[in-house]
């Protein structure tokens, strides 16, 4: 099952009584100051969630798997998330 982020506005509306609208809003600002803390270079750490980082990944040789033809892979910056230990317990 995959959780959208309506369905996680919808939710935040229905606990504090906000109107969808705003919740969406909110989620929205949300997931965007992620983003711009992310591509800062800073980490992201949500208590009780888990920590969300940059890894830089250097460039390596692969292939085309359909043609088998070799071809460089390029350098590039990955978003990796690590659960805290709290969503392990739960999971």
């Amino acid at each position: 099952m995959t959780v959208t982020k309506l369905e996680i506005a919808t939710e935040v509306a229905y606990t504090t009584g906000f109107t969808v609208r705003d919740a969406k809003h909110l989620v929205e600002a949300f997931f965007d100051t992620i983003r711009s803390t992310l591509a800062s270079g800073e980490e992201v750490k949500l208590s009780g969630f888990g920590n969300f980082s940059i890894r830089e990944k250097t460039s390596r040789p692969g292939r085309n798997p359909k043609t088998g033809e070799p071809k460089e892979i390029t350098a590039r910056r990955v978003v990796t998330w690590r659960a805290g230990q709290a969503l392990r317990g739960r999971c």
